[in-house]
């Protein structure tokens, strides 16, 4: 690694870019470890330069989940690449990017001179006073190439997440979740405990047990309106431990969804983010919050629940999803409580502290950053919804998030692409292909099964299909033949052959999908 070609310091969000020195702060590269000293700061941005080739196509991540957006693409100089990055030509494959678990929202932007680090250490939308700390905000490194664009990918994720603790050989992750055929609407525990029937019945007797998810709408107030979560609808959910009781005692293992930075009632612990639920989004610094975080997990693993899914975090910490983060990451200037730690610290304790409370139960990230939430939960969701409704999402968004973050997968989380649907309202000779694409990948697979579009080829595909991702899919493992020029791959090597999928339907793909 040499070091930057240039560094510049932004104090506060709306001034100028300016060398350290007449900024008070000191930027020092130890060995790739970006450590910055200052009263107080905003952005840090480090400059290489380095002629990149004209055919160069670059390829990036994303904040959080993908919104079938990811691409390799011609340069574009203005182009936001959360985390890394890869720029491939015909003299072959190189890259830059971060270590997981920084103390910063990184970023980079690449042009034909060079490329440059962003390192984002705002708290919230204003800066951040370290009050004279040093704090590390980033580990660079630079990937060669290894081959191919996705043995390189391959490489840089892995070197990108060395300083992790190793991660126990995982067991595949295979389960039932109602969303997508119920949307937390019309269902109860008698449905909750048919969907366990159903994928127990599906697994048709495998080693390996399936989980059975009660996702949103379980509990008071109906879905998304927020905790406290210490019970479930009257009448619809009475016991939740006596829920998750009955689901092992049909032979599969209980998971349950909550969203823990909302309440239902304003509250004086909430965040000052610009939100569509004013004083309901809370603030994460306050230890109150974080305190209830733990009585939450705590409470769910006394109910009997072996895995848990916490969504909806970063879009109530920042009042916004990932696509209208952008290089701004939120609106206005606000702070957290708590101004002295960087947005990215304070995700990253907020995460350490649910991981902590969890203990042993298997954890889902939806809606998380998965730069941050790497080793610190099991399953991340890496793509945005799936649909049960609307073919063309779980086309744009599933295969594309499956194509361009597997190298992820049992790196930084076992990657999870989102449910296969298997309602009337889908074509399943298309949700088959993509139940075939995650059953080979050895991903985690969670299917949404309406009882009303269950015939005997879908429960042949299905009972395969699980079955198959049970026994952690595809051994020799699959990559996407045509990834560079097609953002929902058709092609697919699979062992020693190539599958082919095609993703559309007879009028091609619908624009307005």
């Amino acid at each position: 690694m040499r070091e930057p070609s240039a560094v510049f310091v932004q104090v506060d969000p709306s001034g100028e870019l300016v060398a350290p020195a007449r900024a008070g702060a000191v930027i020092n590269w130890n060995d790739g470890a970006v450590e910055v000293t200052a009263e107080r700061i905003s952005r840090v941005a480090l400059r290489w330069s380095e002629k990149l080739p004209s055919d160069a196509l670059i390829l990036g991540d994303a904040w959080e989940r993908s919104y079938g957006d990811l691409q390799w693409r011609h340069q574009q100089p203005e182009r936001l690449l959360p985390w890394y990055f890869l720029a491939h030509s015909a003299a072959g494959t190189f890259g830059m990017g971060v270590d997981v678990q920084p103390n910063a929202f990184c970023s980079w932007t690449v042009d034909g001179d060079g490329f440059t680090l962003w390192l984002d250490l705002r708290n919230g939308g204003g800066p951040t006073l370290l009050d004279g700390r040093t704090l590390t905000a980033a580990v660079v490194r630079r990937f060669e190439d290894a081959s191919t664009p996705w043995q390189t990918l391959h490489a840089a994720v892995a070197s990108l997440s060395t300083r992790l603790p190793a991660r126990p050989e995982p067991a595949p992750v295979v389960g039932a979740n109602n969303w997508y055929y119920a949307y937390g609407e019309n269902f109860d525990e008698k449905a909750v405990l048919k969907d366990a029937s159903t994928i127990v019945e599906l697994a048709d007797g495998h080693p390996v047990k399936p989980f059975s998810v009660v996702d949103d709408g379980w509990y008071p107030g109906g879905i998304a309106s927020g905790g406290p979560w210490d019970r479930g609808t009257p009448g619809v959910f009475d016991d939740m431990a006596g829920t998750a009781a009955a689901i092992k005692a049909i032979g599969a293992r209980p998971g349950l969804w909550f969203r823990p930075l909302l309440v239902r009632e304003p509250s004086p612990l909430a965040s000052r983010v610009p939100h569509h639920r004013p004083g309901r989004a809370l603030d994460p610094t306050h230890p109150q919050v974080l305190e209830a975080v733990r009585s939450d997990l705590e409470r769910f693993r006394s109910w009997g629940f072996e895995l848990v899914k916490h969504d909806f975090s970063t879009f109530d910490i920042f009042g916004a999803f990932g696509p209208a983060m952008g290089s701004k990451l939120t609106s206005g200037d606000w702070q957290f409580h708590d101004p002295s730690r960087t947005t990215a610290e304070i995700v990253l304790a907020f995460y350490r502290e649910i991981r902590a409370a969890a203990e042993d139960v298997v954890l889902i990230g939806c809606n998380t950053v998965g730069h941050l939430a790497a080793g610190l939960v099991d399953v991340q969701r890496t793509g945005d919804d799936t649909s049960g409704r609307d073919w063309e999402r779980t086309r744009k968004m599933g295969v594309n998030t499956l194509a361009f973050r597997l190298p992820q997968h049992n790196r930084f989380f076992t990657v999870d692409a989102d449910c296969v649907p298997c309602t009337p309202q889908t074509p399943w000779e298309l949700n088959e292909r993509f139940l075939d694409l995650v059953a080979r990948s050895g991903t985690a697979l969670f299917l949404s099964i309406d009882p009303a579009a269950r015939t005997e080829r879908t429960d042949r595909a299905l009972r395969d299909g699980i079955r198959l991702a049970l026994s952690g899919g595809d051994a020799s493992g699959i990559e996407p033949v045509d990834w560079l020029v097609n953002t929902t791959p058709n092609e697919w090597r699979a062992g020693d052959g190539t599958v082919r999928y095609d993703w559309s339907q007879p009028w091609g793909a619908d624009p307005i999908g």
